[in-house]
């Protein structure tokens, strides 16, 4: 036992006195993880730390297609019910299209209208920061604690708009999912019936309980939940956005970061269900 932390040590200090690259560095908190020095949360964020300094923009952000912006054009009372049903607290508000954003607004913003004040939108934006799809998260993490910003509006080369950011998107690289407006208050279903027929579900459902709720009977002797299930389907670890049809289900990643799903929109075939469990 001695001579086996002897040698622990011997190879710590290898590592830690001379490190060559990211890579030594990374087996060195391995090893720390190994001899319980540290948890499994603590090494995860810790690599986090790490790969953010080399990933870019690109690689988080919100893609165009998928932000949920408010027009200027429109009167409080026709866009209040959508900030509502989304239930952020920015949006990029836009005039005449999406590639022009001439600023943000605060959902809190609102009450003064909900209050019966005089409301001008115009006079209620922040300004909008513009950085370039190639802009390292490291840098851009110092930028939004520097400057108190919460959500940047991601320009292409030539200068249009091709996605959003916000410092939670970049946070979840180094800490994992944060629960936000997005995800499900802890007291709610891991299952919930949206509309006839479409479900949203919560990745950590356990195969039992998604067995009992749909009739289906997977088993769980390779993964114990819907998340890891669907990743086999998939065969890789699929993104925000990413689709797969399988036994009567079509399944959409609604929420995933760069470790794990979180949440998905399953659209249910009945017909197709029940010839699977005949």
């Amino acid at each position: 036992m001695k001579d086996k932390k002897t040698r622990l040590i011997k190879k710590l200090k290898r590592f830690l006195f001379k490190p060559k690259d990211k890579k030594q560095i990374s087996e060195v908190l391995k090893l720390a993880f190994d001899q319980h020095l540290i948890d499994s949360d603590s090494l995860m964020m810790l690599e986090g730390v790490m790969n953010v300094s080399e990933m870019q923009v690109r690689e988080i952000m919100i893609p165009r297609s998928q932000m949920d912006v408010i027009d200027i054009s429109k009167k409080p009372e026709e866009f209040i019910p959508f900030v509502v049903e989304t239930s952020h607290s920015r949006f990029p508000v836009i005039e005449e299209n999406v590639n022009d954003v001439i600023g943000i607004l605060l959902a809190k913003d609102l009450l003064r209208f909900n209050m019966g004040e005089e409301f001008e939108l115009r006079d209620r934006l922040r300004p909008a920061i513009f950085i370039p799809e190639s802009k390292r998260l490291n840098v851009l993490l110092k930028e939004f604690r520097k400057n108190r910003n919460h959500i940047a509006i991601v320009v292409d080369e030539y200068g249009g708009v091709c996605g959003m950011v916000t410092i939670e998107d970049v946070l979840e690289q180094i800490v994992g999912d944060i629960e936000d407006e997005y995800d499900y208050d802890e007291t709610e279903d891991n299952i919930i019936e949206e509309k006839e027929g479409f479900y949203r579900i919560k990745a950590s459902t356990e195969l039992d309980d998604f067995n009992e709720y749909f009739g289906t009977d997977y088993s769980d002797d390779e993964f114990s939940t819907i998340g890891g299930l669907v990743t086999h389907k998939f065969g890789y670890l699929p993104e925000r956005e990413d689709q797969i049809e399988f036994d009567g289900f079509l399944v959409k990643i609604l929420r995933a970061d760069s470790r794990q799903v979180h949440t998905l929109l399953a659209e249910v075939n009945l017909s197709e269900l029940g010839k699977k469990n005949k």
